[in-house]
């Protein structure tokens, strides 16, 4: 007989875990406590709940193992939501554990209570209570096969005081059955001889590639199935790097912001073969107008998300790795040169660049990155910085993006970073943020200097909240209405004088960081890019910020204004 916390511990043994990311509180402390004596175990304490949890998730996306977190209940608890929605949204393996009030107190409106599994149900593969000590072993692997399985997401194990200290059989289950849990492990064969037959007779045909496929690890079968038959792909951002951005036969991202050449294929296209994505609005554009002349194969290991959006052809659900594998087997090469040489011909006339703008620019900035480093992980917060960083930064196989996608999360970028270089100690991680999102969690310094992990930091500073600003410039006349973060109370609030003279930008970045024993440095001008770099490289010890002040009003360019189609592109915003 041994006591929840212990079996606890022997549970996240028993399932490869070696590191936790977890912040104590009181009815999580016999939990911390039970952990306290592992060697195995690396607890990982950063410095809030919500980048606790953005930091499992980086280190999930980049290691392909599951993230762990341990939290109190209550607030502790809550701070986790964001993280949850955002793992959702983005297919992460999670599992989080939550500590909460004994059993008896449970209802009774307790101190830092709060019922958890209600409050994330709708936003996590599967959350859970453990009302019994002989259910926490089943529970808690349970937990893991489900995070893992089928389409990944996060899980949540809320364990009450009392059944952590309660005593109760030692056993760990080795097998996991779940009446009404049965994951795709097959591909239908009659289904992908029908697309191929399609794919034979179309002769506008596009592979749609989005995150499922890097979450299948098909990256290399992909290629395969692109060069035999021919067909040019795009992607999502979440599909980013599905195949190497340098391929001749990419053209580029789809949706808002995607590419000319990207987004007119779609328009184009007479057969759409799309792999692991769930057409949601940033893609899609005008969802009447999208791919309108086109058949529409979906091939999704999450059956829920075919036909949800858009009505397709033909459905397959199925792994993308397992159904790619099965293209290959059954495709061949096909004859659509024309439409090739349409589509290299729309990409080679209208490249994204930002050549409109002088001085430093983000383009200048990730195109180092790309030239200077090898194997890096780069992730990114949320806004212009993630744009330009999904339109410059070249992925291959040997290349990791991280981002929030589907919940576009802000703060998400550097607590991502730290949980990618504890995971990936050996291999360069670059965080990519702007101002606003860099200090949502940029407490987090004293975690990556404590813990030693020299990420680098680098943040876009135009002084705005630079998305929303872009809008605002756009469609609502340049009415900067709380998107300024120079703005002061005495200020004049028209912000429309290009010319004034603005407050001074608060805090210092470079300051800030210092004051975390970390590094910091300003650039302005491209030719002070390696200066900065090589200062970065040489601290081992630590976090590096290189702030980059860019033009103030800096666009993302090419858009696709709400409402419109994906061909109705502002190409020059």
């Amino acid at each position: 007989m041994i006591k929840g916390t212990e079996l606890f511990v022997k549970a996240l043994k028993e399932e490869g875990v070696d590191t936790l990311f977890g912040y104590p509180g009181g009815q999580a402390i016999d939990l911390f406590d039970a952990l306290y004596d592992q060697d195995d175990i690396e607890v990982i304490l950063p410095r809030h709940e919500q980048a606790l949890i953005h930091a499992a998730d980086g280190y999930a996306r980049s290691t392909g193992k599951t993230g762990v977190c341990l939290v109190t209940s209550g607030p502790g608890a809550t701070n986790l939501v964001t993280g949850i929605a955002t793992a959702n949204y983005d297919s992460v393996p999670l599992v989080c554990f939550t500590g909460q009030v004994p059993l008896n107190l449970m209802g009774n409106d307790a101190f830092q209570e709060v019922d958890i599994v209600g409050i994330t149900n709708s936003i996590c593969k599967y959350s859970v209570t453990v009302r019994k000590r002989e259910d926490l072993g089943r529970i808690i692997k349970e937990a893991f096969y489900i995070a893992r399985t089928g389409r990944p997401g996060p899980v949540v194990v809320d364990i009450p005081k009392d059944i952590q200290v309660a005593m109760g059989s030692e056993e760990y289950p080795e097998e996991v059955n779940i009446r009404g849990y049965k994951p795709s492990e097959g591909v239908h064969v009659g289904q992908i001889k029908k697309a191929v037959s399609m794919m034979k007779r179309a002769k506008k045909p596009l592979f749609l590639l989005g995150g499922g496929v890097n979450l299948s690890g098909a990256n290399e079968q992909m290629k395969e199935l692109v060069e035999m038959t021919g067909i040019p792909a795009i992607t999502t951002i979440m599909g980013k790097g599905a195949i190497s951005s340098k391929h001749r036969l990419y053209l580029g991202n789809i949706g808002i912001h995607g590419s000319y050449a990207a987004n007119h294929a779609v328009s184009e296209c007479d057969l759409l073969i799309s792999i692991g994505t769930r057409f949601n609005d940033r893609i899609t554009g005008k969802i009447s107008e999208f791919a309108k002349d086109a058949k529409i194969v979906h091939i999704d290991i999450d059956s829920a998300s075919i036909s949800k959006n858009i009505v397709v052809d033909i459905p397959i659900v199925a792994d993308a790795k397992l159904a790619i594998e099965k293209l290959i087997e059954y495709g061949a090469p096909l004859k659509i040169e024309k439409w090739v040489e349409q589509t290299l011909e729309w990409k080679e006339k209208y490249p994204i660049n930002m050549d409109k703008y002088e001085g430093l620019t983000p383009e200048k900035v990730i195109k180092y990155i790309n030239d200077n480093f090898e194997r890096p992980i780069v992730s990114t917060d949320v806004g212009q910085n993630q744009l330009w960083t999904t339109q410059f930064f070249d992925i291959e196989t040997n290349r990791q993006l991280l981002t929030s996608g589907g919940l576009g999360t802000m703060g998400y970028g550097f607590p991502a970073a730290i949980g990618a270089k504890i995971g990936n100690p050996e291999r360069p991680v670059i965080a990519i943020s702007g101002d606003g999102g860099m200090q949502m969690n940029i407490q987090e310094f004293a975690t990556a200097m404590v813990y030693e992990l020299p990420v680098i930091v680098v943040v876009f500073n135009n002084g705005y909240l630079g998305n929303v600003r872009q809008w605002q410039q756009l469609f609502f006349n340049k009415r900067y209405s709380s998107t300024c973060l120079t703005y002061r109370k005495s200020c004049n609030r028209d912000c429309m004088n290009k010319d004034k003279c603005c407050p001074k930008y608060i805090p210092d970045f470079v300051k800030l960081a210092e004051s975390y024993e970390a590094r910091g440095i300003r650039i302005t001008k491209e030719e002070e890019l390696k200066k900065a770099f090589d200062y970065a490289l040489e601290f081992k010890k630590g976090p590096t910020l290189i702030e980059c002040v860019i033009e103030r009003e800096a666009n993302v360019s090419p858009m696709v204004p709400t409402g419109k189609t994906l061909a109705d592109m502002i190409m020059d915003c």
